[in-house]
C-alpha cells in the first residue's frame, strides 16, 4: 500500500510521527517483533511529537506517558508505544496533551517528548504502531514507503471482517482467565510480586520452573510469554491487560506493586553471574550497531584488497588502481570503531555505572592517545626492550595504550563512575564543575596506568592465550562444544559475555575464531524454523516460521528460537546438532573473522577471505542438517503442530 492509496472500506491509519518506517519484525522486542499484540509497523522518529493518526477517541494513557491507545470512528484500535523499555522512565521526558476519553482529529498533538533524552536513557527510540488484535479486524495492509510524515503519510489500513462474539460478560471472563493464569505460573504462593505495562503482565516468580507453559498457552487471551531480566512476562495486549491485572491481583490475593518493586524483586533473585552477564549486556548492546557496521565495511575492504578473490595472485585494487583510494577510505571508516573501541566502551560503561557518559568517552580516548605506545606494538617493544616509561617520583610506569582492549576500559570506567558519584555527593554544587570531573578523571587515569591497566591487560592476554591454545590443540572439540552451546547461551542471555571475548581476541590477535561459529548457529536456527513452515499445515505457524527464518538468516534469532524452535523442542535440538558439526569443521579448517558483523548469511563478509570456502561448507551443513532433521520429525509429528 503506497502513500495516497486507500483500502476499500476507508479504515486508514496515518503516520502518528515523522521518521523512518521499519518492519515490525525488526523491532528488538519479542512482543512486537512476533506480533503478539497485533500487526503494524514501527517508526524511528526524527522529532519528539506524536499526533492523532485518525479521527477517533483516546482509549488510555498510562501514568508513565510512554504509550497511548486510540480507537478510530471506523473501529480501528491502535497502540502507539513510544520507544522501547521506556516504561522505566516513569514519564520523565514525556508530556501528554490529551486524556482518556478525549475526542481527537487527525493531526492533533497527542504526546510530545524529548527525543535526545529518550535516545540517551531508553533501550531505543523506535516506536511500534500496532493495530491491536482487540480490533477484531481483517487483513492489515502496510505501506511500502520508508519515510513517514506525521498526519500525512498513510501508514496502514484494514479491511473489516469483524465477527460479533455476542454478549459475553467480560468481567466474568477475565476473572476466569486470571484464575487460569495464576494457576499456570505456579499459583499465588509462587508470585513474589506482579505489575503490568501497556501490553504485558510482569511477574517476579519465586520459581519459574513451576510455570506450566502448556496450561498458560491454552489461556485464550494470552498471546505469548517469555522470561527476561528476571521477570516472567505474559503478553495480553493493550486495553485489556489492566483489567486482567486487576483480576489477577484479586485471584492471587496479592497487593498491587510498582514496576520498580517488581524489578527489585527480580534482580534480587539473580545470582552474581546473572547480574554480571546483565551488566555486560547493558554495556555492549548499545555499541553493537557501530561494531557491526564497522565489521560489514571491513568485509567490503577485504573483498577489494585481498589477493586471489578476483584475480590469480592479485587483489582487485592491484589490477584496478583507481579503486585504491576508495578502498583506503573504506578501511579508515571501518577501522575507526575498533581503533577507538575503548572510547565506545567507556561511554556505554560509565553510563551503565551511573556516571557521566562524556567522561567515559574522554577516558577511553586517553587510553588510545597517540603519544602512548600502541598496544599492537607492545609485543615487539617488549622483545626489543624499548617500552617507553614515565618516571614519577621514582615509580616507573609503562607508557602504553590499550587499543582494541576490553577489560582495562571496563574496570577503569567502573572506577571513574564510583569516584564521580562519591565526589558529587560531597562537593558543593557551585564547585562541582571545577572539582568533580577533573579530579575523577585525573585519579582514574593515574590508577588505570599504574594498576588497573597493567593487571587487566595481563588478564586479557591470559584469556585470549588460553582460548587460542585450546582451539589450536583441540580444534574439533572446541568447535563442537561452542557450536552446541551458543544457542542455549542465547536462551539464558549469557551469549553477551562472548561479545567481549570476541573483541578481546580481535584486539590481541587480529581475528576471532568464535564469531564465525555464532554466525553459523544463527543460520541453523533459521533453517530449522524454515523446515517447520514446510512441515506444518497450521497457517499461523507457517507464517511465523517464514518470517522467523528470514530474521534468523539476517542475524536476529529470537523470533525463530522463542516463537518456533523452543516451542517444539526438536527444531532447536536439530539446529544445535547442525551448528555443532559445522563449528567443528570450520575450526579445524582455521576459519576466522577479521571483525564482528551480521551474525547470519551476510556474516561471510566478515570472514577472512582464505576461509570463505570452508565457511560456505559450514553454511551448507547448518542449512541442510537442521532442515532435514526438523522436517522429518515435523512430518512425523504433524498432528501436534498447532
Amino acid at each position: 500500500m503506497n502513500d495516497g492509496s486507500r483500502v476499500s472500506d476507508e479504515k486508514i491509519v496515518y503516520a502518528p510521527m515523522s521518521g523512518e518506517i521499519q518492519p515490525l519484525h525488526e523491532v528488538p522486542d519479542q512482543t512486537f517483533s512476533q506480533k503478539l499484540v497485533g500487526d503494524g509497523l514501527a517508526i524511528e522518529p526524527r522529532e519528539g511529537k506524536v499526533v492523532a493518526p485518525f479521527d477517533g477517541k483516546v482509549l488510555f494513557v498510562p501514568d508513565t506517558k510512554h504509550a497511548i491507545g486510540l480507537r478510530s470512528d471506523a473501529g480501528v484500535e491502535i497502540l502507539i508505544h513510544i520507544g522501547l523499555e521506556t516504561v522505566s522512565l516513569d514519564g520523565e521526558g514525556f508530556e501528554v496533551h490529551v486524556q482518556k476519553g478525549d475526542r481527537v482529529k487527525t493531526g492533533d498533538l497527542l504526546v510530545s517528548f524529548d527525543l535526545d533524552f529518550i535516545k540517551e536513557h531508553a533501550a531505543s527510540v523506535v516506536t511500534p504502531v500496532v493495530i491491536t488484535k482487540e480490533s477484531g479486524l481483517g487483513h492489515v495492509e502496510l505501506t511500502s514507503d520508508t519515510k513517514a510524515v506525521a498526519g500525512e503519510t498513510i501508514l496502514m489500513g484494514v479491511r473489516d471482517n469483524r465477527q460479533s462474539d455476542g454478549n459475553i460478560n467480560t468481567t466474568l471472563k477475565y476473572r476466569d482467565e486470571a484464575k487460569r493464569i495464576v494457576e499456570a505460573v505456579g499459583g499465588a504462593e509462587n508470585i513474589q510480586a506482579a505489575t503490568h505495562c501497556v501490553t504485558r503482565l510482569r511477574f517476579a516468580l519465586l520459581d519459574e520452573g513451576k510455570v506450566n507453559q502448556q496450561k498458560l498457552d491454552g489461556v485464550e487471551i494470552v498471546k505469548g510469554s517469555f522470561s527476561a531480566n528476571g521477570q516472567f512476562q505474559v503478553v495480553i495486549g493493550q486495553g485489556t491487560v489492566d483489567k486482567v491485572y486487576a483480576a489477577v491481583v484479586r485471584e492471587a490475593g496479592i497487593e498491587e506493586t510498582t514496576k520498580e518493586e517488581v524489578k527489585a524483586a527480580s534482580t534480587s533473585r539473580q545470582n552474581p553471574l546473572q547480574r554480571a552477564v546483565k551488566v555486560l549486556a547493558d554495556i555492549f548492546i548499545p555499541i553493537l550497531p557501530a561494531i557491526v557496521t564497522a565489521g560489514l565495511l571491513m568485509g567490503i575492504n577485504n573483498i577489494l584488497t585481498n589477493p586471489g578473490i578476483f584475480y590469480e595472485g592479485q587483489s582487485f585494487i592491484d589490477v584496478h588502481q583507481h579503486w585504491a583510494g576508495l578502498a583506503d577510505m573504506i578501511n579508515i571508516i571501518a577501522n575507526t570503531a575498533f581503533t577507538f573501541l575503548p572510547a565506545l566502551i567507556g561511554w556505554s560503561a560509565v553510563k551503565r555505572f551511573e556516571g557521566s557518559p562524556l567522561l567515559g568517552v574522554v577516558l577511553g580516548l586517553v587510553l588510545v592517545h597517540p603519544d602512548l605506545l600502541n598496544a599492537w606494538s607492545y609485543g615487539d617493544a617488549l622483545r626489543e626492550g624499548t617500552i617507553p616509561t614515565w618516571d614519577i617520583f621514582g615509580l616507573e610506569i609503562e607508557k602504553i595504550g590499550y587499543q582494541g582492549q576490553v577489560l582495562p576500559v571496563l574496570f577503569a570506567s567502573w572506577v571513574l563512575a564510583k569516584i564521580e558519584i562519591f565526589l558529587k555527593q560531597r562537593v558543593l554544587d557551585a564547585l562541582q564543575l571545577l572539582v568533580v570531573a577533573p579530579v575523577a578523571l585525573l585519579v582514574t587515569g593515574f590508577l588505570t596506568f599504574i594498576v588497573v591497566g597493567p593487571v587487566t591487560f595481563a588478564v586479557g592476554n591470559w584469556i585470549t592465550d588460553g582460548l587460542v591454545t585450546v582451539f589450536d590443540n583441540f580444534a574439533v572439540l572446541g568447535g563442537l562444544i561452542y557450536g552446541a552451546i551458543y544457542a542455549p547461551l542465547v536462551v539464558t542471555g549469557m551469549h553477551h559475555t562472548f561479545l567481549a571475548v570476541d573483541l578481546q581476541l580481535i584486539g590481541n590477535t587480529g581475528s576471532t575464531f568464535l564469531w564465525p561459529i555464532l554466525a553459523l548457529s544463527n543460520i541453523a536456527q533459521g533453517s530449522a524454523a524454515l523446515a517447520m513452515m514446510f512441515a506444518s499445515k497450521n497457517e499461523k505457524l507457517r507464517g511465523l516460521s517464514l518470517t522467523s527464518w528470514v530474521s534468523a538468516w539476517l542475524g536476529i534469532t529470537e523470533p525463530a528460537m522463542f516463537g518456533v524452535n523452543l516451542r517444539f523442542k526438536y527444531p532447536f535440538i536439530a539446529a544445535i546438532t547442525g551448528s555443532a558439526i559445522a563449528g567443528a569443521l570450520i575450526t579445524v579448517l582455521h576459519v576466522r573473522a577479521a571483525s564482528i558483523g551480521v551474525g547470519g548469511v551476510p556474516g561471510i563478509l566478515s570472514i577472512i577471505p582464505d576461509g570463505w570456502l570452508a565457511f560456505v561448507m559450514g553454511m551448507a551443513i547448518v542449512i541442510v542438517i537442521p532442515f532435514v532433521l526438523t522436517f522429518a520429525l515435523g512430518v512425523r509429528n504433524r498432528d501436534q503442530l498447532k
